[in-house]
């Protein structure tokens, strides 16, 4: 009830159409215009998995955007939060729209060549016909590669350009009239250093591990899901602020394979050690080796739905596993909602639902 509060105090014309809060239609609001949009969330409210649908015009508005929605998307934590970011852009987006009709004074080249001559151009990894958008490249100190794409208005540089960046966490320029490019640039080296522990678990964790989702993980990504053996998988959200510490974990596969796990990472928490890797801490927390990529293929772990007969649906893994140990087929959580809800033997109590496996049928 409180997150359906704060979304009418967001976005009072977007309403929710189903009883299960997985479909939102009305109208999203930015400098006084309305944008019709649709969106559809699957029946786990996971907004990862979330698709939006929106009139041509807002489409066509939002298009050069489309990667840092799909970014916040997969990092914001509920919808209200995506909501909150979606206008954001949008009044960037619609802000940008209309600059590219205002005529840039002479000084405003003169002062943007200036500020790139001094910037270096070895640091430059775009620049647009018109001058408007400009994209940095930066290495940090571990060799990743990073970019930052520059906005800028008809009144640069009076007022700062739009900085979009990869991040996990929210990046905000310090700008003063009197700032350059080169004043953003090393605010932007600054970012990177103070994310480089939390760039350094999560690269431990991709080359050493076999991680389900995401299948190409970008920087600004925070979760994990890593096979630890046949069916059975632990999702792992770390802190990009406290990258070192416990992360929240979530562990997916059939209850007599997974409980036993939860039962050693509650009863060894105390033992965490801030000191050594997230990855080592896991280990020793749990007792296991995961699979090792030198050894093992991703097709040891990851098992085609036994439903739609495929691995990937709208861009998820199976993470559904039959609690009989004989068993032990994955599903897609859609294909086995919609499967179970079209069985007359099912019954659903709230937002969950019971049901026969469709293999084994216990």
């Amino acid at each position: 009830m409180a997150g359906m509060r704060a979304l009418l105090r967001h976005c009072p014309l977007l309403l929710p159409q189903d009883r299960h809060g997985t479909a939102y239609e009305g109208f999203v609001t930015a400098q006084g215009r309305n944008f019709h949009i649709r969106i559809l969330l699957p029946v786990d409210l996971q907004l990862k998995n979330a698709r939006i649908e929106c009139s041509w015009r807002l489409k066509k508005i939002l298009h050069g955007y489309r990667h840092i929605l799909k970014q916040r998307l997969h990092s914001c934590p509920d919808l209200v939060s995506f909501m909150v970011e979606l206008k954001t852009v949008l009044e960037i987006a619609l802000k940008n729209t209309q600059d590219l009709h205002i005529p840039r004074p002479p000084e405003y080249y003169s002062c943007l060549v200036r500020d790139l001559e001094i910037l270096g151009w070895n640091r430059v990894a775009y620049v647009d016909t018109g001058l408007t958008t400009v994209k940095l490249k930066a290495e940090d100190s571990c060799g990743r590669q990073h970019l930052i794409t520059l906005k800028l208005n008809a009144k640069y540089p009076t007022e700062p350009p739009d900085c979009l960046v990869d991040f996990p966490v929210p990046f905000a320029v310090s700008w003063m009239p009197q700032n350059s490019l080169i004043d953003i640039y090393n605010q932007f080296l600054a970012a990177l250093e103070s994310l480089k522990e939390f760039w350094d678990a999560l690269d431990e964790i991709d080359g050493k591990t076999w991680v389900l989702e995401p299948e190409n993980p970008t920087r600004s990504a925070t979760t994990r899901r890593i096979a630890i053996g046949n069916n059975v998988s632990v999702n792992v959200e770390v802190d990009p602020r406290h990258p070192n510490m416990l992360p929240e974990c979530y562990f997916l596969g059939a209850d007599h394979e997974v409980n036993p796990l939860r039962t050693k990472l509650n009863n060894n928490m105390h033992l965490w050690d801030p000191e050594i890797s997230l990855l080592q801490n896991l280990r020793e927390l749990l007792g296991i080796d995961f699979p090792s990529r030198a050894v093992l293929e991703k097709s040891d772990f990851a098992k085609d739905c036994g439903i739609c007969y495929a691995y990937r649906l709208d861009g998820s893994a199976p993470d559904h596993v039959c609690d009989d140990p004989r068993c032990g087929q994955p599903f897609h959580q859609a294909c086995l909602y919609e499967w179970l809800q079209g069985l007359p033997t099912s019954r659903q109590s709230l937002n969950v639902i019971f049901g026969e496996c469709p293999y084994c049928n216990k």
